[in-house]
């Protein structure tokens, strides 16, 4: 079967992202793979060597669960970098649909439906993609992410929450509002995630690169996070309506200057966000969200469009969810 063409359906892109089109019947659905296809490389997580190549140093954890983020962090190579991006600009294509479209949990061509503020964001990518795949499994972005991801800064278990895709186009790309990741992931509890963005061009002020909030991942309300503020993304204000006196008075925003082929690494509570794109060339990057094994569902609904509900109060795992990193199986401390 081929892939329809992008106009041949209205799946309300701008608003909710969901995606209902067809998939070929001999298209395979990479989520059914637990394990690195050798897409991007071919280390092991069990490796000694991988181990100690890519462990954080202890200034280094420290650090991240002090301002909560920590940046700077190279996990992709120049080749690495060039084989997402080739498999990346396929979804990119307003002409014609990649024939895995309908396997992405969202796909918003434009989220702020304005266009002169373009920000394409899409999560689900790893469903499509061997090189996007093999991401959420890479030795490099694993790791750290268990090192991080809980606050007792002992290696953790870590499963695969989701992917995201953003693009920025040259000269009016969006911008991306402030928020906490954690006020979309409420579905899930406890609090035990952690967001890795990865950069596949470099960010600078003028390109719309991500600035976190040193010190917002203490900024809760009884527990919970802040609310949000706007769902498009697009109002880079809407967040002073929530802050009260002490985090206005905090709120001093720091570029994350990453580079081609560098991840951050945040807290789900850090406040972050990035502003236009009016440089002259794409700021395009990719996401991997993860939780901590032990992470329970806390919704009866499903979790993303197309992924069957997991039971209230149940473990969050299965199909969609694959244990990515165990380190007890290492010799990681």
């Amino acid at each position: 079967m081929e892939p329809p063409a992008a106009n041949s359906y209205d799946n309300n892109e701008a608003t909710v992202g969901v995606v209902s089109v067809p998939v070929p019947s001999d298209f395979r659905d990479l989520s059914l793979d637990h394990c690195s296809l050798g897409a991007l490389s071919t280390e092991s997580l069990s490796d000694p060597g991988v181990l100690s190549k890519y462990q954080l140093s202890v200034e280094q954890v420290d650090r991240f669960w002090r301002d909560g983020y920590l940046s700077n962090v190279r996990v992709l190579s120049e080749e690495q970098c060039e084989k997402i991006l080739a498999e990346y600009e396929p979804f990119m294509d307003p002409g014609q649909l990649h024939p895995g479209h309908g396997l992405f949990y969202e796909f918003h061509r434009n989220q702020s439906g304005s266009p002169d503020n373009v920000l394409l964001h899409a999560l689900g990518q790893w469903r499509i993609s061997p090189a996007f795949h093999d991401l959420c499994f890479l030795p490099s972005i694993a790791i750290p992410a268990s090192q991080l991801i809980h606050e007792s800064k002992k290696p953790t278990s870590i499963r695969l929450w989701h992917d995201q895709l953003f693009a920025k186009p040259p000269h009016h790309g969006g911008v991306v509002a402030w928020h906490q990741d954690y006020s979309y992931w409420t579905r899930t509890k406890p609090i035990c995630h952690m967001t890795v963005h990865i950069a596949l061009d470099d960010q600078t002020v003028e390109s719309g690169g991500l600035h976190f909030v040193p010190g917002s991942h203490r900024w809760q309300r009884n527990g919970m996070p802040l609310p949000i503020t706007d769902p498009k993304f697009g109002d880079m204000e809407s967040i002073f309506s929530v802050l009260n006196d002490s985090e206005r008075e905090g709120f001093k925003p720091v570029p994350s200057g990453l580079k081609r082929g560098e991840a951050s690494f945040h807290h789900p509570l850090t406040v972050h966000g990035s502003f236009a794109n009016k440089s002259a060339g794409p700021r395009r990057s990719t996401v991997v969200n993860y939780f901590a094994d032990g992470v329970c569902s806390d919704s009866d609904e499903p979790m993303m469009n197309g992924v069957p509900p997991v039971a209230k109060g149940e473990k969050m795992a299965g199909q969609f969810f694959p244990l990515v990193f165990d380190p007890s199986c290492t010799q990681l401390t």
